[in-house]
């Protein structure tokens, strides 16, 4: 079968004009024609029809990998060399009967997806961050960096943003929770969502937009656009660029925040802090601002303030005082994401960044989950009510008043 797939693939390539700009039903006319030109009398048509799917899926497609791709239900595709495939459905990894029929075919369909995406992979610049038409992200690692074969890591996102509702009906949050967030947004408090890798920040974040009230100029800013804002008519999407060939100069996020403040944002979104942008987006978040929002890796609330503090040293040599002043005049409160171990996502902690007391960055508990049990393999649980918001200065001024942190 294998054989009968190449020897059409090739036989529509030689018929193919490859320098013209052709539509996907062009080339299913000459993938057609190949089929019918080459039929084989121990072909069935079950076969023929699988052959049809598979060369248009490797000339305009990610070859054996958009099988996967055209999957709702998988959300990450973890590419390990040519011969091993694994995928996430469910919350649980699977690996894949399917695979690439050789290294060259693996290395083809990587160089598809970095030029889809306007970036570069090779030798030299061997690590990638790009993303499919679609949105979903994409990491690639050329060989011999990735000692076993190149690898492709494929994080999935759904063709519609998740909304707060929905994240509602799948227990993430409480509708207590969802209130209380929903006021903060409108009233223009700057937050701060953290996770680990797969807890959901991104869909998170999509989600909270969904607040921002329609009539104000939203700029976002990403490493790899993969945020899907709707219901803002006035959004600006920027995203980085690596240096390349032709003295293409790089564009990071730091210089894009900088760029943003010049372009009159009511709002700045920042993808995903990782390093040095830290800095400026702190300094965006205090420079009136209001309503920023921002992810990054930690392990808690607690634990993104030390992280931030030190992405903030990677750009700047500043006292640690000075840094921890920064964070607390600009981050208004924390949103803390996890994984459970029955794979399901929660909100875990919210905490409000309260003041700077003795040195230190003094947090003030709102909101947190607590396991109950187990049942039927589901973890069970509640979001307990720890404090109230200190600060409501910003709901006043938006007319917004609150009794606790319910709706008054």
């Amino acid at each position: 079968m294998q054989e009968y797939v190449e020897s059409i693939r090739k036989q529509v390539l030689e018929q193919m004009d490859l320098g013209s700009e052709l539509s996907d039903e062009q080339v299913l006319e000459f993938i057609d024609e190949a089929i019918v030109s080459g039929q084989r009398e121990h072909c069935s048509l079950n076969q023929r029809m699988l052959a049809r799917e598979q060369v248009f899926s490797s000339l305009r497609g990610l070859d054996i990998l958009q099988e996967l791709i055209d999957e709702p239900q998988v959300t990450e595709i973890m590419v390990n060399g040519y011969k091993n495939i694994f995928y996430e459905k469910n919350g649980s990894l699977h690996k894949w009967n399917g695979q690439f029929s050789s290294k060259e075919k693996l290395e083809d369909t990587i160089q598809s997806i970095v030029a889809a995406g306007n970036r570069m992979v090779n030798e030299a610049e061997p690590i990638v961050d790009t993303r499919l038409r679609d949105g979903s992200r994409v990491n690639i690692v050329l060989s011999p960096i990735a000692l076993d074969g190149s690898v492709i890591t494929i994080r999935k996102f759904p063709e519609k943003a998740m909304t707060m509702d929905e994240l509602l009906k799948l227990e993430s949050l409480s509708e207590e929770i969802c209130i209380f967030l929903r006021r903060l947004v409108v009233a223009g408090y700057n937050l701060f969502i953290s996770g680990g890798t797969g807890s959901g920040k991104t869909t998170f974040l999509n989600a909270l937009s969904g607040y921002i009230p329609s009539d104000e100029r939203v700029i976002t800013i990403e490493d790899s656009a993969e945020l899907q804002l709707s219901g803002i008519d006035n959004l600006v999407r920027l995203e980085t660029r690596n240096s390349g060939l032709d003295s293409v100069s790089e564009i990071s996020i730091r210089q894009l925040i900088r760029t943003a403040l010049r372009m009159r944002p009511d709002r700045i979104i920042v993808g995903e802090c990782r390093g040095a942008e830290a800095l400026d987006m702190l300094q965006a978040m205090n420079t009136g601002h209001d309503g920023s929002l921002s992810t990054g890796h930690a392990n808690s609330c607690r634990d993104m303030i030390a992280r931030l503090e030190t992405m903030v040293l990677m750009g700047m040599d500043l006292p640690v005082a000075a840094i921890r002043s920064q964070i607390a005049s600009g981050i208004d409160v924390l949103i803390h994401l996890g994984r459970l171990r029955d794979r399901s996502r929660k909100l875990l902690d919210i905490m409000e960044v309260d003041r700077v007391e003795n040195g230190e960055v003094i947090l003030q508990p709102l909101y947190r989950y607590k396991e109950d049990g187990q049942q039927d393999g589901k973890i069970t649980g509640h979001w307990e009510t720890l404090g109230t918001l200190h600060h409501k200065e910003k709901l006043l001024a938006a007319g917004l008043e609150v009794s606790e942190n319910r709706l008054s």
